[in-house]
């Protein structure tokens, strides 16, 4: 019997041994003979992956050619999937990247840190807050995605941290290393590192950094040194909120943009003309040809050379802009503590914005080092008053008044009202600022008196007024290309948004600037730039051309007209004398009357409530030179006081304007950039 299966097992050992001869003996027939070519070909196969190289964005120049915004050379650090060790081997993935993340620490260098977790001070793992990531929600969102840890939403931080340790192999760090280095593998899976998609890990390190990299290949394996042109600023602090940032795309923007050719490393405009520009200022991106052969050598070739992007001319003028935003910062610190303002100056005859100030502002060099300190301050540094501030406009918004009441025949230039300081409709009282007596339509502009607009305003009716304010860009945007609000134009229509009633005494109030009136600085300007030029309403713009990196041609913006009023020259005639007489009587003149050309302006004033304490925002709208108009500003301060107290930073911009000019023809002629 013990033979017997003895015997058995002996056959089968023998079967099993004729199979595997066979099974081998064909596999061999297969490779060497009945498909040899095919194994020949696989053995000697060459990969070749295609590589993005970014281009250098384009620069921002002034009117006359000044650089504004340009590049400079730096250094990035990137990891090079051609190099790097396998995604199946993490402890050598890991060596390499704790090597580098002391290499980072001892020459103080910054580098990524997308993973939103972050070890607390009781030593529990915690995700990040606002504090550390503004967008912390999104990208809390993005790590427990399917991509990344794969984790439900109600996960815990401490479970995104598990999850890590797994997925990296990080079991043998303590936290705070496993961290460190889980965070540099957690962005080489965020940006989708491959080959043909290098990863930044490190931008704009030092000389003494890049050395010890590329002198140490073995300890930074895959790590390599990519020259990057990192955005330059001739003086950061000037016209900020019109220039804007740039920053890496995020994943959103990635997940839209990807089929136009955006990479997940690329930079792209966030704000201001850097994002209203971004297709101009992008460039074309090159390409490089990267090949690996079967005994892993690897050879890179550029198959197309990037293209800069286009040269972007602004409208504004560098030097006035200097002065304005100077001149701003100087009246608003000497307003008081929380005094903060908006300043506009626009050629009336085009749209174009020469200058647009802001205070307070900010320095793009440090917008992202000290985003957490801007984006506290109470005075909002950030926020972009000229274009986004909507006040009510007081006494400037009159000019307004007298040109639909004189054009709709409701008024003449001999018409008077006398002013005894109040004014009565139906039960309600309003009050004017002075006790004036009889005055006409220039008079009233001149004197500011309520009550020859109170009067106004009864023989117009609110439809008519509402017909002219839309005329003038009343409640509406002026076409600029950043953001900005189209402010709010009061009457019925507006009031029936929000189921209320309009009242016999809103069109009082509405006919001095009050009311649910509220105009931005920009709004101010081109208004103002209306009246002055005889009733044209130019769309503005701070784009003046485009010129092509790749053929030097110049694309000019053009002037855009958005409404002709129709209002005849009689009208602004009249409406005008009023306004020179408060540049040669009222408040400015002081400031204005020691200017080389004449102007014409109208002051407002609206009150706000600060702290519980009460205050008036100052307005002025202002144009030069009388006689020809060709530049109107419009100028705010919170908490001013009173419109003459922004005067003086208008008078430094006619000033600066009209330099060495006594002909007051124009004194700033715009140059053309050099091919």
């Amino acid at each position: 019997m013990g033979n017997r299966y003895k015997s058995s097992r002996t056959a089968i050992a023998i079967i099993l041994a004729i199979a595997t001869f066979l099974g081998f003996g064909y596999d061999l027939y297969d490779i060497q003979i009945k498909n040899n070519e095919y194994y020949v070909a696989q053995s000697s196969a060459v990969q070749t992956y295609t590589v993005s190289i970014e281009a250098a964005r384009g620069e921002i120049v002034d009117r006359n050619g000044n650089v504004l915004v340009t590049n400079r050379k730096g250094n990035s650090i990137i990891l090079d999937a051609a190099y790097f060790p396998s995604a199946k081997n993490n402890e050598a993935r890991n060596a390499i990247v704790i090597n580098l993340i002391k290499l980072f620490n001892k020459n103080k260098e910054e580098y990524v840190h997308n993973l939103p977790l972050k070890i607390g001070k009781n030593g529990k793992v915690k995700f990040f807050t606002k504090k550390d990531d503004e967008n912390f929600e999104s990208a809390i969102k993005t790590m427990k995605s399917k991509d990344m840890f794969n984790l439900q939403p109600y996960a815990t931080a401490q479970n995104c941290f598990d999850a890590m340790v797994e997925k990296y192999g990080l079991e043998r760090y303590d936290a705070k290393t496993a961290l460190e280095i889980g965070n540099i593998r957690y962005e080489l899976t965020r940006c989708l590192f491959s080959v043909s998609n290098p990863v930044t890990i490190a931008d704009d390190v030092s000389d003494k950094t890049v050395a010890q990299i590329k002198e140490n290949k073995t300890n930074y394996r895959g790590a390599d040194v990519q020259v990057v042109a990192y955005r330059s600023y001739t003086d950061p602090s000037l016209a900020a909120h019109i220039i804007g940032t740039v920053r890496k795309i995020n994943a959103e923007e990635y997940a839209e943009l990807k089929d136009s050719g955006y990479g997940i490393n690329d930079e792209i405009g966030e704000s201001g003309i850097e994002k209203a520009c971004e297709a101009d200022l992008r460039g074309t991106p090159g390409e490089k040809t990267v090949t690996i052969d079967a005994e892993g050598n690897v050879n890179e070739t550029v198959t197309k050379e990037p293209v800069q992007g286009d040269t972007i001319v602004l409208t504004i003028d560098k030097d006035m802009q200097k002065i304005a935003e100077k001149k701003l910062r100087k009246i608003c610190l000497k307003t008081s503590g929380v005094a903060t303002g908006a300043v506009v100056v626009e050629d009336v005859h085009s749209g174009e914005i020469l200058s647009a100030a802001n205070y307070p502002t900010f320095n793009l060099d440090e917008y992202y080092s000290d985003y957490q300190k801007l984006a506290s301050n109470s005075k909002k540094p950030l926020f972009n008053r000229f274009a986004m501030s909507a006040f009510a406009p007081g006494s400037t918004f009159k000019p307004l008044m007298a040109v639909a009441g004189l054009e709709e025949g409701k008024i003449t230039k001999d018409t008077y009202f006398y002013c005894n300081h109040t004014f009565k409709i139906s039960d309600m009282t309003f009050k004017c600022t002075g006790y004036h007596g009889g005055l006409n339509v220039e008079g009233a502009l001149e004197h500011s008196c309520n009550i020859f607009f109170y009067n106004t305003s009864q023989r117009l009716g609110i439809d008519l007024m509402n017909k002219y304010g839309k005329m003038f860009g009343l409640g509406q945007k002026t076409g600029v290309e950043i953001p900005e609000s189209k402010g709010i134009m009061a009457g019925p229509e507006y009031r029936k948004k929000f189921d209320m009633v309009w009242r016999p005494g809103d069109t009082v109030q509405c006919s001095i600037g009050q009311s649910d009136n509220l105009l931005t600085p920009l709004q101010l300007a081109n208004y103002c730039a209306t009246i002055a030029n005889g009733g044209t309403r130019y769309k503005t713009h701070f784009v003046k051309s485009k010129i092509s990196s790749a053929t030097g041609a110049v694309n000019e913006t053009g002037i855009t007209v958005e409404e002709e009023t129709g209002v005849s020259q009689k009208t602004f005639d009249i409406v005008k004398s009023g306004m020179r007489r408060v540049s040669l009587y009222g408040g400015p003149d002081r400031q204005f009357n020691k200017l080389k050309v004449k102007t014409a302006c109208k002051t407002g004033t609206s009150q706000v409530v600060v702290n519980g304490v009460k205050h008036n925002n100052g307005f002025l709208i202002t144009f030069a030179p009388y006689d020809n108009p060709e530049i109107s500003i419009g100028s705010s301060i919170e908490t001013a006081g009173s419109g003459s107290s922004t005067a003086e930073i208008t008078a430094a911009i006619i000033d600066y304007y009209y330099s060495n000019n006594d002909s007051e023809e124009k004194a700033q002629t715009d140059s053309s950039l050099l091919p």
